[in-house]
């Protein structure tokens, strides 16, 4: 049997950063995916463009569509606000990049590859199973694509419902928000004139404890819609989310004026693992860790979960390399934890009291600023959320009503 340092299951942001730096530190790496690359991901696409700073030895062109440099808010598809992320005067250059997840995951994994780590896509996990000796993974169906090895770690980036998680006990309660989103092609200088490749479009208040987003990418839209907070199980209550969510693309593409065709239109469902509080993201003898989305590492607030991916894909070989994985989830609580505490604060009192905070908060010239740089890691909630709260409870005592 094929022995390994390290066995990453899941080629996405967290396993390809995880299973490059593995092998750039010398270590004996596969790096499994279930599905063909490049393979289709449903992601809203968005990331800070702190992401340079990780892969500075990758060029943007190849995989960003647009740079966005502007947010319209609005309320209802009503009440809108143009917001600059860089304002006159402002210090630094923020912008977030747009990609298509099918070629941004598939530019990973060849660095992986490149790297050194041995790249196998086709290859579903059917068993892990954790020994005196190391971790035996069993992938693959027939012989002629199968795969059986031993490693003395593994790193699960198999998302939200991936098997890793599961199969060592780990993030039983987990809090799973969804998302639904289209991709419609689109001819720039159709539709409204806010509609350009240099803005992306958020709207609260059509969808309850969530929001509505347009995205712009190279010759399509990304219109999709969220619920950030953990829903009932039952048939009735997801019918009626997915309900509420179509509605709510439906109603972007009329507000900005783009033709469709409903029965053309393909909905794309997506859980979302909200962060939800400390929960132990690794083994307790550290043979096998979680990281991005199968470890709960998506921003209750805005839903993003790409940087945070790749951040813990390389907590988590660093971990590895300085035979210090034991100590893994301490390592991403301290990295993580406050400020996604602060944040889970922040959006349960948010999308409760939505109105307000978009009349009070969001419609503010400097939130899409403030958004922008607590999307980048250059601000965080530990620092900004207490004082939005107090600000919105003071503008909710003297209104003496509420907007919801």
């Amino acid at each position: 049997m094929k022995r390994y340092d390290l066995i990453v299951i899941g080629a996405g942001p967290a396993g390809c950063m995880a299973a490059a730096d593995a092998a750039k530190r010398g270590m004996a790496v596969a790096l499994l995916e279930k599905q063909t690359l490049p393979r289709r991901k449903t992601c809203g696409g968005g990331i800070p463009m702190v992401m340079r700073d990780y892969l500075y030895d990758l060029a943007p062109e190849a995989f960003v569509e647009a740079d966005v440099r502007f947010m319209r808010h609005t309320w209802r598809f009503g009440e809108p606000v143009m917001s600059a992320m860089n304002p006159p005067d402002s210090e630094g250059e923020y912008s977030l990049w747009m990609v298509q997840r099918s070629l941004f995951d598939y530019a990973l994994a060849q660095r992986a590859a490149k790297a050194g780590a041995e790249l196998r896509d086709g290859l579903p996990v059917r068993s892990i199973e954790i020994g005196t000796d190391g971790v035996t993974i069993q992938a693959g169906g027939d012989d002629h694509n199968s795969f059986t090895a031993i490693a003395d770690h593994v790193i699960g980036a198999d998302g939200a419902n991936g098997i890793t998680a599961r199969a060592v006990g780990l993030r039983r309660e987990r809090a799973l928000a969804i998302a639904v989103e289209i991709e419609l092609p689109h001819r720039w200088g159709c539709g409204h004139p806010d509609l350009r490749p240099d803005v992306l479009h958020l709207d609260y208040g059509t969808v309850r404890h969530g929001y509505s987003w347009v995205f712009p990418k190279g010759d399509h839209l990304n219109v999709g819609a969220g619920v950030f907070h953990k829903q009932k199980a039952g048939l009735k209550s997801e019918n009626r989310v997915r309900d509420d969510l179509h509605k709510a693309v439906y109603g972007y593409l009329d507000a900005l004026q783009v033709p469709y065709d409903r029965e053309l239109l393909k909905f794309y469902a997506h859980p979302l693992p909200i962060w939800n509080g400390r929960e132990q993201v690794g083994t307790k003898d550290g043979r096998v860790l979680l990281v991005g989305d199968a470890a709960g590492l998506i921003n209750p607030v805005f839903g993003d979960g790409i940087i945070h991916a790749v951040r813990s894909g390389l907590i988590a070989s660093q971990a590895i390399a300085e035979n210090a994985a034991m100590d893994y989830t301490h390592r991403i609580h301290a990295e993580f934890g406050d400020n996604f505490d602060s944040a889970l604060k922040l959006a349960n009192f948010f999308y409760q009291w939505t109105g307000f905070v978009y009349k009070y908060a969001v419609s503010r010239e400097e939130s899409t600023r403030t958004a922008v740089r607590l999307l980048c890691g250059e601000a965080l909630f530990t620092d900004v959320g207490e004082r939005v709260m107090n600000r919105i409870r003071a503008a909710m005592s003297g209104a003496g009503g509420k907007k919801t």
